[in-house]
């Protein structure tokens, strides 16, 4: 009678006999922005619960964690991060939450920008005279294709390390997702090839990695230095500029005021292109590679006129 009671506890622990109800735990990610809690999903699949701090439709430099955010953290296995000094208020969140192992450097801390060849890294001392100058690089690398395949396998490695039990599943879901993305990108260059060597106006300067990966070119920005509102005499530089130069697009995220440039655009004749970087910042932007497509999509119309 003993042996079989013991057989019995052995076989329902071991989950032959388990509830109908049972569900293997899965391992807890918080991430700071929505592009990333995207990717960690589609790699992680059923065996990750995933959520991010910084909700799309704000701008992610300027985040207010709330208390439940804290307890995200609290609760993660893993926190993933842009590393740089895009999230000024990373660093406050991890110290309210106590979790030391998710700091820089941290083993339960994943830093994205690992990797990623960064663009416009300053070559000089830098000052607040600049105004916000990323003293690391441009921080908004997420946005290029190419990037987004090396992020996605520094995803599958880190959820590799910390749950190995589940890492041919992780190695499949990045193998789908680069063949996703190597079926597409042909599609998005060959849209955009008309258009090489194009110049836009950007509000902020958060789209060189899109821009050079499709060869287009903004250099010139409604705000006169990086964090600074625009001015008169900026406006006034950019309208003589659009004209004489025939730029046909003013980009501008969701999150900026939109006021300064709709009056550009009604000066000039340039058009607003309302481009997105972050998954749910709009309803076409439901993952990673529709967001690529809305922002693709918005590039084209606007250039071909």
């Amino acid at each position: 009678m003993r042996r079989f009671i013991c057989l019995y506890a052995a076989l329902f622990v071991g989950g032959v006999l388990a509830p109908s109800g049972w569900a293997e735990p899965k391992l807890h990610v918080a991430a700071t922005l929505s592009t990333f809690a995207d990717l960690i999903g589609t790699i992680g699949g059923d065996h990750v619960d995933v959520s991010a701090v910084a909700s799309p439709k704000f701008n992610p430099h300027f985040i207010e964690p709330k208390p439940s955010d804290i307890l995200k953290l609290k609760k993660a296995d893993l926190f993933v991060h842009a590393g740089l000094d895009l999230e000024a208020w990373r660093g406050p969140l991890v110290d309210a939450a106590g979790v030391p192992s998710f700091r820089s450097g941290g083993s339960k801390q994943l830093d994205l920008s690992q990797g990623i060849p960064l663009l416009q890294v300053p070559d000089h001392p830098v000052s607040r005279a600049e105004g916000d100058i990323h003293i690391f690089g441009n921080p908004h690398y997420w946005i290029s294709p190419d990037n987004a395949k090396r992020m996605a396998k520094t995803i599958a490695d880190k959820l590799s390390a910390v749950d190995p039990s589940h890492a041919s599943d992780y190695n499949a879901n990045l193998q789908d997702f680069l063949k996703r993305m190597d079926a597409k990108i042909p599609e998005w260059q060959a849209k955009m090839k008309p258009y090489v060597g194009a110049e836009l106006i950007g509000y902020h300067d958060e789209w060189p990695y899109l821009m050079g990966f499709f060869g287009l070119k903004m250099e010139n920005f409604l705000e006169p230095k990086p964090g600074i509102p625009p001015t008169p005499k900026q406006m006034e530089f950019l309208e003589q500029y659009i004209k004489q130069n025939y730029v046909k697009g003013i980009v501008q995220s969701s999150y900026f005021p939109t006021k300064a440039a709709d009056s550009l655009a009604e000066r000039t004749g340039a058009k607003v292109v309302m481009l997105v970087q972050g998954v749910g910042e709009n309803p076409e932007a439901s993952d990673y590679i529709a967001m690529l497509d809305y922002d693709v999509n918005q590039l084209a119309q606007a250039l071909q006129r």
